[in-house]
């Protein structure tokens, strides 16, 4: 049995700061810090102070854990402002194989030190603002080196921080405008982008959901209570961070307060845990800045990376033997012709798929989970065009650190049952920061995260659509208010203020953006179950497309996984 999934690589190592308590007299070798130093890769000369052995720790940690790392300047007593004169200050000199070497195609004259087994390979997608760019190997020299050498030389002078360089195997990052790096020859942020959860699940709000909103007894419900537990048991073994935060679902006006009774009986009859309705003082003492005539508490609610839970997943998967293939466009799936079946592999591996590159691959059986794809992906195989995918923009506002005291738990409105979206919402992070939002606005690319992020063929895809025309006619009042909320800063925050007056514009400002698969039929209704789909003739019976898995997918995600095993098992007759 050969089960085709395309899945996106490795992904980011977690940093812990060690922090070590040193004297200002010169380090001797048995000072802690110069320990630390040599494990990071540094050498500092044994005459320097205290203060730059932490600095030159700080760096080097920079480059070894990229993005997980905050790198914090030290600054000397007089402020911010005040200009370094100790002389013990000054950037140490670069060591072997520095910048200036390597932008020289000449090689160093020591080779990089290999990094222990048991650490992650340096990261330099993400340095810190205030140091060098990630060096260039030998073999990727530039146009215009000598310039950039230049600009190295006049960091140095005005005393930029050094930092230790990456190994040669490491190239400069080419980006392509979605804020992320990828190691080696390829675009940053596409699908050659070493990283698992780059798109939909990579851009959600990270929320545990218990199972309430859902009608009792259906599939979405089962799988969202299951999948629930199984999302926290899975992150206990394998040693992801969760936090079981809780979340408050409010009622701020009168006629929201039979829809919110009626959810807490619908969680009641989806086994959801905990559930209690409380009043606005127990609003308080649980949130103390939100207001609220009544709400719903669900303590079992959590937050988790689902970026971290996705590369875990494909870490189990290569670790079962399985092989993860990024870059991959499919173009075609097609039966294997009659010539081909007189070899061993054509008859053991009848069915190929086939990218852009035309390159191939050859199986038993194909198993597809495209999300924002994945009705084109199903038209390939001669599927039917419906339920058709159409792209909703969530767009994140995001609370300034110094007022994330405001928020404790998740704090929900209590959802309009017409529409799948669940409101403004405020939404704790694992990282510590505050998501305010989403609003719903159609995007015009199937995986455009900006405002202006544009693609023909995604747009006329979409507005050439009956269904889409047809439920923006049934809702045009909605979908007028949504869009003036996404251009305007103060509309956001005035929904926000129902829960939380002492939110302000001052207090927020534009973060990140998802995007929503939504599946759509001819009518213009929202397909809110589970479509599966083969397709058409000999190769209909070796397919298996999961075309819609509506939200909360990333908290079912184990109980989906389990229920597609069981129709992969059903259908292929295994």
């Amino acid at each position: 049995q050969k089960i085709f999934s395309p899945v996106l690589g490795l992904g980011l190592p977690l940093f812990t700061q060690r922090v070590v308590d040193v004297s200002d007299p010169p380090c001797s070798p048995s000072d802690p810090a110069r320990a630390l130093l040599v494990e990071h890769g540094v050498q500092p000369p044994p005459e320097v102070s205290a203060r730059t052995r932490i600095q030159h720790l700080a760096q080097a940690a920079c480059w070894r854990h990229g993005s997980a790392h905050q790198h914090r300047v030290l600054e000397n007593k007089k402020g911010k402002g005040a200009k370094r004169k100790d002389p013990s200050l000054a950037a140490p000199p670069s060591p072997p194989g520095s910048v200036r070497r390597r932008l020289q195609g000449k090689p160093p004259s020591a080779p990089p030190r290999s990094l222990p087994s048991h650490r992650a390979a340096p990261r330099a997608d993400r340095p810190c603002p205030s140091l060098p760019r990630p060096p260039l190997t030998a073999t990727s020299s530039p146009p215009g080196a000598e310039e950039e050498e230049k600009k190295e030389e006049k960091k140095e002078e005005r005393g930029a921080l050094w930092c230790p360089s990456p190994p040669l195997k490491w190239r400069r990052r080419r980006c392509c405008g979605h804020g992320r790096a990828a190691a080696g020859p390829g675009r940053c942020g596409g699908p050659s982008a070493a990283s698992a959860a780059h798109h939909q699940s990579g851009h959600n709000s990270g929320v545990i959901h218990s199972g309430i909103y859902y009608t009792p007894g259906s599939l979405k419900a089962k799988l969202c209570v299951q999948g629930a537990a199984l999302c926290y048991e899975y992150c206990d073994q394998k040693g992801i961070p969760y936090k079981q935060c809780g979340k408050l679902i409010v009622a701020v006006e009168q006629d929201e307060i039979p829809r919110l009774k009626a959810l807490y009986e619908r969680g009641l009859q989806n086994n959801v845990r905990g559930l209690k309705l409380i009043g606005s003082k127990e609003i308080q003492a649980k949130e103390p800045f939100c207001r609220g005539l009544m709400a719903l508490d669900s303590p079992y609610t959590g937050i988790v990376n689902y970026k971290q839970v996705a590369e875990s997943y494909a870490e189990d998967f290569q670790e079962a033997g399985g092989t993860i293939l990024t870059d991959f466009e499919v173009t075609g799936m097609e039966m294997a012709k009659e010539s081909s079946s007189e070899s061993a592999d054509g008859l053991k591996y009848p069915v190929i798929v086939r990218n852009s590159k035309g390159e191939e691959i050859y199986c038993r059986h194909i198993v597809t989970c495209a999300g924002l794809y994945s009705d084109r992906l199903s038209e390939i195989s001669g599927c039917s065009p419906e339920p058709r995918i159409v792209p909703f923009r969530g767009d994140y506002l995001v609370l300034k650190p110094e007022k994330c005291y405001m928020v404790k738990g998740n704090i929900y409105p209590v959802p309009n049952p017409r529409f799948p979206f669940l409101g403004f919402h405020f939404t704790p992070r694992m990282d510590g920061s505050v998501w305010l939002g989403p609003n719903a606005v159609l995007a015009f690319k199937r995986e455009g995260y900006k405002l202006l992020d544009f693609s023909t063929t995604d747009f006329f895809d979409a507005v050439l659509y009956s269904g889409l025309w047809k439920l923006v006619l049934r809702n045009l009042s909605y979908g007028l208010n949504e869009m003036y909320r996404a251009c305007f800063l103060s509309a956001q925050v005035k929904e926000l203020q129902k829960f939380i007056p002492e939110v302000t514009v001052n207090d927020v400002l534009r973060g990140p953006s998802g995007v929503r698969a939504q599946a759509l039929d001819s009518d213009g209704n929202l397909v809110d179950d589970f479509v599966f789909d083969g397709g058409t003739g000999d190769i209909g019976s070796r397919i298996l497309h999961v075309r819609n898995a509506p939200s909360p997918a990333a908290t079912s995600s184990l109980a989906i996984a389990k229920m597609i095993a069981d129709e992969v098992k059903r259908r292929f007759e295994l």
